[in-house]
């Protein structure tokens, strides 16, 4: 599909379950490509929280699906890769999304009254794509440069699912990226597995 073309809002529901934006970024990737069009890209930046819902967003366009995507390769390859000095990709991946972190931050929000008489927030202007893309990436600077919250990073046990989450779960035992997507999954598997095992 061309970039800046609408999908049928991706083909797959956007996950925001990873718990920091910028690995819910990461999640755009799987199972197939989710930002691959300008709609699904709206509909990430809004369900993310980096805009308030009913932000308008039409101003965006092909550069931001680029500047998106190009991130979140940098962003994969920091939170996957190890930091070895020297390391071409990794140094290049931390150099780039240093450089978009000091971005100008996005309009400030303000709280004007809703339709229903309560205070609800939007953004002073129209935000742009560099100071959202500033957001994202100062999201991984804060999650790389924490001790706490980098080791509380966890790649999803189930089969065929590269996705990673912060784990927050008590205990820090959570499996899964979804428990009602991965789990549930093998879950079905293991009974299945049971029910052979039994007929045998």
């Amino acid at each position: 599909m061309a970039l800046g073309t609408a999908a049928s809002a991706s083909a797959y529901e956007l996950r925001f379950d990873a718990g920091r934006i910028c690995l819910d970024l990461l999640a755009t990737t799987h199972p197939g490509e989710r930002l691959d069009g300008l709609e699904p890209l709206r509909a990430w930046i809004t369900g993310s929280g980096l805009v308030p819902p009913g932000t308008p967003l039409a101003h965006a366009d092909a550069g931001w699906l680029v500047g998106f995507r190009e991130l979140r390769g940098h962003v994969q390859q920091l939170v996957r890769g190890r930091n070895t000095p020297g390391a071409r990709p990794y140094d290049l991946a931390l150099a780039r999304v240093n450089d978009v972190a000091r971005a100008a931050a996005p309009p400030a929000p303000r709280a004007v009254p809703g339709e229903d008489g309560y205070l609800v927030r939007e953004l002073a202007g129209p935000p742009g794509c560099a100071a959202l893309l500033a957001a994202v990436a100062r999201d991984a600077v804060e999650l790389l440069t924490d001790p706490v919250a980098r080791a509380a990073v966890r790649e999803c046990e189930g089969d065929n699912c590269p996705l990673v989450y912060l784990d927050t779960s008590r205990g820090r035992r959570r499996r899964w990226c979804s428990s009602e997507v991965c789990g549930n999954r093998e879950r079905v598997a293991r009974h299945r597995r049971r029910a052979a095992l039994a007929r045998a």
